[in-house]
């Protein structure tokens, strides 16, 4: 394996220094985290080397010991370079910006590589790492898509699918009353009476009017935000939702719910979610995994025993994909700044801003055992003890 410790620490040492190292292997490792932006970028890098013709392979890795392992697994190899995307203790070369998503350093990357880098799903990447499209870094990404006619920014709702129940019931950039529920969702649809063409002549949601479109972000703004228990936070979040960017020429009808899918689908079903930012034909699958995750995730919250400590808002679930449920408290639930979803033996944390939730994961786990992996505003870790001793550790070290 070809060894360095070189984090990227900005723009410049990712597209350059990294850029580098990858032109001259002979074959590359990328090693994701499992979450949608990191697997976004992944996929990104990858492509640009297929382009290139460098041979490679990419796995994910939920923790940190997670993905040393699998970096130090070909270490015998001198011909393989590893690229972790996150963090690990390996002699890798990481794609870890603390300054914009993963999933925008690596579309630049991909640029460096000589590759034609996909600015649709960077995008969707930010979108899964919690960045509105056109904030910061990812101004250019919107810029080149909607130059090239690949963006389009109408009103409605980010969701992947044109079908508006499905969309509802499964997303993951809202939480309500609808929210995991096909049938609510499909009754609240059918309330509105909205004025569509024959469905045999096309998707519902791809002949809705603007003003039809409206009329349905506005119901879900009021289902949302007027649901039991929802936090004055779950307005702004919800501002994810709106108006998205559509892709007119895409598998999936909107970038943020691409990003939806993204995230899901790497928690869930990590290897489907590769091989979607892989660019292949998965997206039967993908959305498959979404709405598994999604739903499990909606029930784990609307069904979880809380607490509130000082700073931190505790859900108890008995099986969840936690790092989905714990956004989704964090988002909607949460009037603590801090949210932590915990099941029998694994844990997931968000924070509405940075408090180093990867350094308080890792602490937690030197008294509980196990492994954690984070960033500074989201973690996620097993433990080796009791549930409620978990927890008091995880206070103590936040």
């Amino acid at each position: 394996m070809s060894h360095s410790s070189r984090t990227a620490d900005g723009p410049a040492d990712a597209a350059s220094d990294i850029a580098g190292a990858l032109e001259r292997a002979s074959f590359v490792h990328v090693v994701a985290r499992a979450d949608g932006d990191a697997v976004a970028a992944a996929g990104l890098v990858a492509r640009a080397l297929g382009d290139v013709g460098t041979p490679f392979q990419v796995s994910v890795g939920r923790t940190v010991d997670a993905r040393t392992e699998r970096v130090v697994r070909n270490e015998r190899d001198p011909e393989t370079t590893a690229l972790v995307v996150g963090s690990s203790e390996s002699e890798a070369y990481h794609l870890d910006p603390d300054d914009e998503p993963a999933s925008v350093a690596a579309w630049r990357l991909a640029g460096e590589l000589g590759g034609a880098p996909d600015s649709v799903l960077a995008l969707a990447g930010a979108v899964a790492a919690g960045v509105t499209p056109g904030a910061g870094a990812t101004e250019r990404l919107v810029d080149a898509a909607e130059t090239s006619g690949r963006l389009v920014r109408r009103p409605g709702l980010a969701i992947p699918t044109e079908d508006v129940a499905d969309g509802l019931a499964a997303s993951t950039l809202v939480h309500a009353p609808f929210s995991g529920e096909r049938a609510v969702a499909d009754e609240l649809v059918a309330d509105l009476d909205l004025d569509t063409p024959d469905e045999t002549q096309g998707d519902a949601e791809t002949q809705l009017d603007d003003d039809a479109r409206r009329t349905l972000a506005s119901l879900v703004a009021v289902e949302t935000v007027g649901a039991d228990d929802a936090t004055t936070r779950a307005g702004d979040v919800l501002e994810r939702a709106l108006r998205p960017y559509t892709t007119p020429d895409g598998r999936f009808a909107t970038v943020g719910g691409l990003a939806d899918v993204l995230d899901c689908a790497a928690v869930g079903a990590p290897g489907t979610g590769v091989a979607l930012a892989l660019g292949h034909d998965v997206r039967e699958g993908a959305l498959d995994a979404w709405r598994e995750t999604a739903h499990e995730a909606h029930e784990a919250v609307r069904e979880a025993t809380t607490h509130r400590y000082d700073g931190v808002f505790v859900a108890r679930v008995d099986e969840a994909p936690v790092q989905v449920a714990a956004r989704l408290v964090r988002d909607f639930r949460s009037p603590e700044p801090v949210a932590l979803v915990v099941g029998d033996d694994e844990a997931a944390a968000a924070a509405v801003d940075d408090r180093d939730l990867a350094g308080v994961a890792a602490r937690t786990v030197t008294q509980t055992g196990g492994s954690a992996d984070g960033t500074p505003r989201t973690a996620y870790a097993t433990f080796e003890c009791e549930t409620k001793q978990f927890i008091t550790a995880f206070r103590e070290a936040l």
